[in-house]
């Protein structure tokens, strides 16, 4: 659009949409400083489901807890279980596991545990759910999974059985960052999108399908719905990517592994560096993410520094041409804590 005929109407909600975008960078920023000291903090992903009889009593007794131990990170929590992620120094997590294990419900619960920061969360949610892991298709029971296989095992099955087919059951923008060699996409942009592509493998049901995604949880509930589709002979990646980054992490994988939480991305190769991504805008090799700056699309895309300079941190040309108008120092802040942090966080790594 010519800025000669724009609307006196137009002209303020360009500055308007202007104003908020330098206020959410300065903001981020003051949340996020990339030249801040990293305080090293262990990251725990887990999930178990077990019966819960009062979700809602059990969250709010659990919300309590962490917020007197000042524990940040994501938990949902159901009548079928819970699954969370959550960070803070080393002895604070050795005390929430043990918290957790005191719970006759969770006493086995099994713990991933990954590198962080004081900033891979900066606040805490505990939220009751219908799902541990959202599908929203009626009579779909985890205990109608497909088998749990150790990643030794997952290792020999794709490497000699010539029928195992690999679906990849993580989103798109996650597979684009790093997969399995040979892995089949189901190029979904959420999780409930799981129904339309399944459509699209059925001709794979007289094979054998072994499912994988970053912690397990969502290969619970995806080979579940697999079997009630038809398909016969499914299997999972027991504990997920994250679990065989600990045991053959230089072997199958490719690129890095999509997280939810601030460091964005994780290596699990531990000899080779692989980027295997490019921008949406060039085609230059890189793996960071970034969110769009018009806040109104916030699509979350992968960009190289230079284009994100050049494009004003937008996906494409409509939302270039929404922030045409800001100059590039009001989007710095927010150009330092994407791109710097995530420089960061490619020498974090799995452990245990």
């Amino acid at each position: 659009m010519n800025e000669q005929i724009l609307s006196s109407a137009e002209i303020a909600r360009r500055e308007r949409i202007a104003r908020k975008a330098k206020k959410r960078a300065q903001m981020e920023a003051l949340k996020v400083d990339p030249n801040a000291e990293r305080i090293p903090y262990k990251v725990l992903l887990y999930y178990k489901y077990v019966p819960i009889a009062d979700p809602k009593a059990w969250s709010n007794n659990h919300l309590k807890w962490c917020k007197e131990n000042n524990v940040k990170g994501r938990i949902l929590v159901s009548n079928l279980g819970i699954n969370g992620t959550c960070a803070g120094p080393a002895e604070l997590m050795e005390k929430y596991k043990e918290h957790l294990w005191a719970d006759p419900l969770f006493k086995d619960m099994v713990f991933k545990e990954s590198d962080g920061d004081q900033f891979t969360f900066t606040k805490l949610y505990v939220r009751v759910k219908d799902e541990l892991v959202t599908l929203r298709v009626e009579g779909i029971t985890v205990e109608n999974g497909g088998q749990h296989i150790p990643p030794e095992e997952f290792d020999r099955m794709i490497e000699n059985d010539p029928d195992v087919v690999l679906v990849d059951m993580r989103n798109k923008y996650e597979w684009d960052i790093g997969r399995f060699e040979n892995a089949i996409p189901l190029e979904m942009k959420s999780f409930r999108e799981l129904p339309e592509a399944v459509d699209k493998i059925e001709h794979l049901k007289g094979k054998k399908i072994l499912a994988y995604c970053t912690g397990g949880v969502r290969c619970e509930t995806g080979t579940a719905y697999l079997k009630a589709r038809g398909f016969k002979d499914v299997y999972q990646l027991e504990g997920g990517i994250h679990t065989y980054g600990l045991k053959s992490p230089d072997k199958h994988w490719e690129g890095k592994m999509f997280v939810f939480d601030r460091r964005v991305s994780m290596p699990i190769n531990k000899e080779k560096d692989q980027i295997i991504s490019v921008c949406k805008h060039c085609d230059t090799k890189t793996d960071i993410y970034v969110n769009c700056s018009n806040k109104k699309c916030n699509q979350l895309f992968i960009c190289c520094e230079n284009c994100g300079e050049k494009m004003k941190y937008t996906c494409g040309q409509v939302c270039y041409e929404v922030q045409s108008n800001l100059e590039v120092e009001d989007l710095s802040p927010l150009l330092q804590k994407q791109y710097q942090s995530q420089r960061i966080n490619s020498g974090l790594s799995v452990n245990m």
